[in-house]
């Protein structure tokens, strides 16, 4: 089997990809600088011989030794907190550091998929999204970091394309959640757990009418995957489209968890999108692809795996 580099590989989705592509026989190299990353995620890893760590950020020019048949490029902070604690670095991790990957991808020939995601649509018009609706998005909005930045990696990627015939893959991230989440990443199933499992109130902003598809990780990595060995560029959408209200989540996790917390309401972010969820037509007909774990089998996995981080 190749050799793999999956960028933000100790990441909530890079670490699940990394032991997904170990458990297939490839080599893998996990780059990661762990500003979002942690090592508990990819702990259970380190004794693979078929895995390496890497501590590196993607801004800065990396070298690595040997042949990569495949590139997965994920680093970059996906949740509004993180993404927004340094809006900067945010941008130039889609930037430079998308210029950078792609650098390294072309120097060693390998396939390369960026992970992109459904904030390139913004608070959409359109419903539900398809991969040819072009967004309606803020440039200068406060979540602008993350939405322009991924789509400005996804335009590196076309045209590195169209310059260089590079073999690109280009995946948008709907809504993924599940085990290796970070209990204090601001996402709106992490922040209902906690604060269902701790007794606080569970804090909704808005009406909570607001929907979003929750796609489990496990779903979500077996379309990365299919969408790298496929012969197809993308964009292609990956995620759930069963559409939930924002009240309805919170209702199932107080359900689950069997919590007396309270639902308290707040004020709307700025530019926080009122609808999400993808039409996945393309990933069906393209990749034979479609999630199967329903929200009401992954919160439960969800939920125990923050009983441990929690000690609860």
């Amino acid at each position: 089997m190749g050799k793999i580099l999956v960028t933000g590989g100790a990441g909530f989705i890079g670490s699940h990809l990394c032991k997904f592509l170990l458990d297939k026989g490839y080599q893998v190299v996990c780059l990661d600088n762990f500003f979002t990353g942690q090592k508990s995620n990819i702990i259970s890893l380190l004794d693979n011989q078929n895995f390496k760590l890497v501590e590196q950020d993607i801004i800065e020019p990396f070298y690595l030794e040997g042949e990569f048949d495949q590139v997965y490029n994920l680093a970059c902070p996906a949740s509004p907190i993180h993404y927004q604690k340094n809006a900067i670095r945010t941008i130039k991790t889609s930037t430079i550091g998308m210029i950078n990957v792609l650098g390294f991808a072309r120097h060693h020939g390998s396939r390369i998929l960026q992970a992109s995601t459904s904030e390139v649509y913004g608070d959409p018009l359109e419903h539900p999204q398809k991969e040819t609706y072009n967004g309606n998005v803020n440039p200068i909005g406060p979540r602008a970091c993350y939405d322009e930045g991924k789509r400005v990696a996804e335009t590196l990627m076309f045209d590195y394309y169209r310059m260089h015939g590079m073999d690109i893959r280009v995946a948008r991230i709907f809504n993924t959640y599940g085990p290796n989440m970070t209990f204090d990443d601001g996402r709106v199933v992490s922040n209902f757990i906690v604060q269902a499992l701790r007794g606080e109130p569970i804090t909704i902003y808005g009406q909570g009418t607001q929907t979003r598809s929750f796609c489990y990780v496990s779903d979500l990595v077996r379309g990365l995957y299919a969408l790298m060995e496929s012969d197809i560029m993308g964009p292609v959408n990956l995620g759930n489209p069963a559409e939930f209200t924002i009240k309805e989540l919170a209702k199932e996790v107080i359900k689950l968890t069997g919590s007396s917390s309270e639902i308290i309401y707040q004020d709307l972010p700025q530019d926080d999108p009122k609808q999400r969820r993808p039409d996945i037509s393309l990933a069906k007909e393209r990749l034979s692809w479609q999630p199967t774990v329903e929200l009401k089998e992954g919160l439960p996995k969800t939920i125990e795996y923050f009983k441990k981080v929690l000690n609860i």
